[in-house]
């Protein structure tokens, strides 16, 4: 299954700068002025339009927040180690976006950040040999 993220940005260009320091890989075939398309797995990819594109789109003039907004969704993904996350989030302060909360669980490590446009991100590392269930 294919899984598109579509968020409607500020700035396609600055948007593009802040994912690309993530280490996401731009999908030059899927993007141009209007949209940046990463993909952040295998078939899974995060869309990055204009808000002029996104509202063009289904009629979602009425959805579209701004970087003091807060996300209505967190986009949640595991990475192979602590040390992974850490990194990624490092990436993500140092290229301007907000680092949140560390949640240090029994079974699981994770963290928080924002992009400029306000969009919550929560990668994490399942601790081995743990059930998160118990």
């Amino acid at each position: 299954m294919n899984l598109f993220i579509t968020c409607p940005v500020e700035s396609v260009e600055r948007a593009t700068a802040f994912y690309t320091a993530l280490g996401w890989t731009l999908n030059a075939e899927m993007s141009d002025h209007n949209v940046s398309c990463f993909k952040i797995a295998p078939e899974q990819y995060v869309m990055l339009g204009s808000r002029e594109m996104y509202a063009s789109v289904g009629a979602t003039e009425e959805l579209i927040g701004g970087p003091d907004t807060p996300s209505k969704v967190t986009v949640s993904f595991g990475l192979g180690s602590r040390e992974a996350v850490d990194e990624l989030v490092e990436r993500a302060g140092a290229a301007g976006g907000r680092v949140g909360d560390i949640d240090d669980y029994p079974f699981m490590y994770q963290r928080q950040f924002d992009d400029p446009d306000g969009y919550h991100y929560s990668p994490f590392w399942m601790k081995p040999d743990t059930d998160p269930i118990a």
